[in-house]
């Protein structure tokens, strides 16, 4: 059995669950999410908690038993108190402007023309820049999936450079930096 799939997931107060025709939806402070359940799996549920278990023991079963624990348990985090995810532009020149009203982030950096994206209406963004620091883009979301989504495309406009680290990059992500050329004399 699954180490992570048999753990009880405990439901807060103010969380609502409900379960219709194989689709669970989350309910909370910060939003609602729902979730279609796939395979042969049985959803139990007890006054404050939900444990989940395999009807059949195939190798398929399996490998769904303790994703679809952790889709549930992230489900309830998220609308619950949210997840963050930071961002920094390292780089000359690189800059990034964000307008709330119409949901678009305005990259520049380092091309021939800006690059705009518009960013889903589940996401919170904040823009700081520093001086003295690097600019950072804070994103929030109660969706965990989106929010890593979202994030992975950021970085894919720019990633970071392995020879002078500019570039777009998560916060305290460490990037193995390369030697240059060296001449022979």
């Amino acid at each position: 059995m699954s180490r992570i799939g048999k753990r009880n997931i405990i439901i807060p107060k103010n969380i609502i669950i409900n379960m219709k025709n194989n689709v669970m939806s989350v309910t909370g402070p910060l939003g609602k999410l729902s979730l279609k359940i796939r395979g042969d799996l049985k959803i139990e549920r007890e006054e404050n908690k939900i444990t989940i278990k395999r009807i059949e023991n195939n190798k398929y079963n399996k490998s769904l038993h303790g994703l679809y624990r952790m889709l549930i348990n992230n489900m309830i985090i998220g609308v619950l108190d949210g997840f963050k995810t930071e961002l920094e532009l390292k780089g000359v020149g690189y800059k990034v402007a964000l307008d709330n009203e119409n949901k678009v982030l305005e990259f520049n950096l380092g091309y021939s023309h800006n690059i705009v994206m518009n960013f889903p209406k589940a996401l919170k963004v904040e823009i700081k820049n520093e001086t003295n620091q690097k600019t950072r883009i804070i994103l929030m979301s109660y969706d965990k999936q989106l929010l890593g989504i979202f994030a992975a495309q950021i970085r894919s406009l720019r990633k970071p450079d392995p020879y002078k680290g500019k570039g777009i990059r998560y916060i305290n992500e460490y990037i193995i930096k390369k030697a240059g050329k060296t001449t022979v004399k």
